[in-house]
């Protein structure tokens, strides 16, 4: 049934089948039969919300065998030669649709159909060699033909290592960075992973810190979000290198896959359930939304500090970028999980309405942020789109404090160069009149840090008791008044 085209449930890796009633990979396999031998115990030494993904799957034993029990995991689980009619056809449905979803990918791309069910499809697609003279080539080949599978830096996903669970993974961009290698916002003083790194004094933004070292997020397998990324030509321009690098910058930091997404797209929150996130006490939904967006931001940073030039710049340059677009960037990457034809976002497993987030006491800001995540599905992005898109908001040379300026104006000029490259390919050049104006991204920014202030002033003190520290950085220090 070509189980294999679906990602492991747990980690997002190749899967190799249903393995204790679940489509998994063979490292969650192994893991879940060793987590079951009596004698083992496991214990989080954070929250008990630890992301679990390819790169990050053997940092917390305990959440990622939760997440095992909560997708169905188990030893009493049926084979799947022994599955209902119903099991079955719910099974071969999903593949159906990966299948379907890859082959929209390759036909957004230009590249040829492969009909369905081809080996090429198992997780490998099939790459015509390039031509000149082939469909979508142009001038001698320059440009490219557009393929689905991306060429893989020299070095960066050759390999194997071993996890401490015994899980043998393929070496890919690590979230762990060497000692000796600098990471994203590091200061002289700071050698110590996951810590606070503060500015120097004298600096525009003295006193920030951002989480540099092992973050909690990491490297999706290749099925994870599915971008389809060009496959370069035989002398690639600096744009067509600089697009690849974005959109697998963009695919190894998916918080949320698009096939999840879309098989979830009518999963939504009860009337029950809605009334009782309705009576949840302001503080508590306020808490709540703060987790999901620091989440969401975290992995925006990932995004950052992988995007080509971006680790170049000033660390000054770096954190000013970061503070003053990473909000914006989680709202455009919003409009992948919500759902237009009945206006709900994706919260918290479910898909839900602006009436669950009333208890928040800002329906103006919900009101608008849903508004524009309408307007932004109207415009029908691609993956790729989203995450060229996502790159040039980040990047965006007019942000105020910035010490060089010039050298954040090229690099967001090669991504218009980039963008646009993009958009001529797939014949969408009209998608530039219709994008958002940035005062307006910029305006719902200032609408969420104005409700923040109005928070903090009817409950002094849970925002720094209560607030996730990345949250409390980057809005707490906007929305302080004067003693």
């Amino acid at each position: 049934a070509h189980i294999e085209v679906i990602p492991c449930k747990i980690c997002g890796d190749k899967s190799s089948g249903i393995h204790y009633g679940v489509i998994t990979c063979e490292g969650c396999k192994g893991f879940f039969r060793r987590s079951q031998q009596s004698s083992l115990s496991y214990a989080c030494s954070r929250q008990q919300n630890c992301p679990i993904d390819r790169a990050s799957r053997n940092r917390c034993q305990h959440c990622r065998l939760q997440k095992c029990l909560r997708l169905g995991m188990s030893r009493d689980a049926v084979k799947f030669g022994r599955m209902s009619k119903k099991q079955r056809d719910r099974l071969h449905a999903e593949v159906q649709q990966q299948l379907e979803q890859r082959q929209r990918e390759r036909a957004a791309e230009g590249a040829p159909a492969v009909p369905l069910g081809l080996t090429g499809c198992r997780g490998h697609p099939l790459t015509p060699a390039s031509a000149p003279g082939c469909p979508g080539t142009r001038h001698g080949g320059t440009e490219g033909r557009a393929g689905a599978t991306a060429e893989v830096e020299p070095g960066r996903l050759e390999g194997t290592k071993q996890g401490p669970d015994g899980d043998r993974d393929r070496a890919g961009p690590d979230f762990y960075p060497h000692p000796d290698v600098g990471s994203l916002l590091e200061s002289p003083t700071s050698s110590v992973a996951g810590c606070h790194v503060p500015l120097g004094a004298g600096s525009v933004t003295h006193g920030c810190w951002m989480v540099v070292g092992p973050c909690p997020l990491g490297t999706w397998a290749r099925a994870a979000c599915p971008v389809s990324i060009p496959k370069l030509p035989s002398r690639p321009s600096p744009a067509e290198h600089l697009t690849q690098n974005v959109l697998k910058s963009y695919r190894e930091t998916c918080q949320l896959r698009a096939e999840d997404l879309q098989l979830r797209r009518w999963d939504t929150f009860s009337r029950e359930e809605v009334c009782a996130y309705q009576k949840k006490s302001m503080e508590e939904m306020w808490q709540r939304c703060a987790g999901r967006i620091t989440e969401a931001i975290q992995y925006v940073v990932e995004f950052a500090k992988r995007l080509r030039g971006f680790m170049d710049l000033c660390q000054n340059d770096q954190i000013v970028l970061l503070k003053a677009g990473a909000m914006e960037v989680v709202l455009v990457r919003m409009c992948r999980a919500f759902n237009s034809d009945n206006r709900t976002v994706f919260f918290e497993g479910k898909y839900a309405g602006a009436e669950l987030f009333r208890s928040l006491g800002c329906h103006e800001l919900i009101g608008s942020i849903f508004d524009f995540a309408q307007s932004l599905c109207a415009l029908h992005f691609s993956e790729s789109e989203v995450a060229l898109f996502s790159a040039l908001v980040l990047i965006n040379a007019n942000r105020p404090w910035l010490q060089e300026q010039a050298k954040v104006a090229r690099l967001q000029g090669h991504l218009e160069v980039a963008f646009r490259l993009l958009l001529r390919r797939t014949h969408r050049e009209g998608l530039l009149a219709r994008l958002p104006p940035q005062g307006r991204l910029r305006a719902l920014c200032l609408q969420h840090v104005e409700q923040l202030q109005a928070f903090r002033r009817l409950h002094p003190g849970v925002l720094h008791a209560a607030f996730p520290p990345l949250y409390r950085e980057l809005f707490a220090s906007e929305a302080e008044t004067p003693s």
